[in-house]
């Protein structure tokens, strides 16, 4: 169950708004205080929203051993939606946003006024506002809700979860403290690679985590049957 939760929680930490707003905040004139608000608010969204798909999915039963074929039509559902959500975004072309230099997740106003305005009490709000639950979020909390596991098996899951899910901000922190200098100045030329590349990285990201999580619930159905 663990690794499993772990693989698709590393899929939701690949995030270019994130990477990007890591690299935008260590650069400001407080590095340190604004990127540990950012850290703060990611962390409270996604322990807030995985206890509540968490509660919801225990809720509908569906870790009791006698739901198992309910389980994996859950999983199956959820991975095609996945996987066709990815598919969209790559389908989708950009538009084009005049005189602004453009973001991951397709230009999003708030997201870009954040990333102006690079102040602590911004990156608390930054931070609740793109660690908002992904869909392949949804998919590593949900391994862990449909699985008979006790309690602490279950918050060791969503701890690890939560951990994995906000990396993209804690290793370039982790990074900062140890080489400052050279830390801020690879991501600062690394945003302009995220900057165009942000919506293949996360179509990809999507299209992975779909398949991944459509084969385990098409899989365990047909052994089921």
């Amino acid at each position: 169950m663990l690794i499993e939760a772990a693989g698709l929680a590393v899929l939701a930490a690949i995030s270019p708004t994130a990477l990007l707003l890591a690299a935008v905040y260590l650069g400001s004139a407080r590095p340190r205080a604004t990127i540990l608000l950012y850290l703060t608010g990611a962390v409270l969204m996604s322990i807030i929203m995985g206890v509540v798909v968490l509660v919801l999915l225990r809720a509908g039963g569906f870790s009791l051993p006698t739901h198992r074929t309910i389980r994996y039509e859950l999983r199956l559902f959820l991975g095609i939606f996945i996987l066709f959500a990815g598919l969209f975004v790559a389908w989708r072309k950009p538009r084009p946003k005049p005189g602004r230099s453009g973001s991951a997740h397709g230009g999003n106003a708030i997201v870009a006024r954040l990333m102006a305005n690079p102040a602590p009490y911004t990156a608390f709000l930054a931070g609740i506002l793109v660690f908002a639950p992904s869909m392949t979020f949804i998919a590593a909390i949900q391994v862990v809700a449909t699985a008979h596991a006790d309690l602490s098996l279950t918050v060791a899951g969503l701890a690890l979860i939560v951990a994995i899910n906000v990396a993209l901000i804690w290793l370039p922190l982790l990074a900062f403290l140890a080489a400052p200098e050279p830390t801020t100045r690879y991501l600062s030329a690394f945003n302009g690679w995220l900057r165009h590349n942000g919506r293949i990285i996360l179509a990809g990201t999507l299209v992975a985590a779909g398949l991944i999580v459509a084969i385990d619930g098409l899989v365990g159905l047909l052994q089921k049957g």
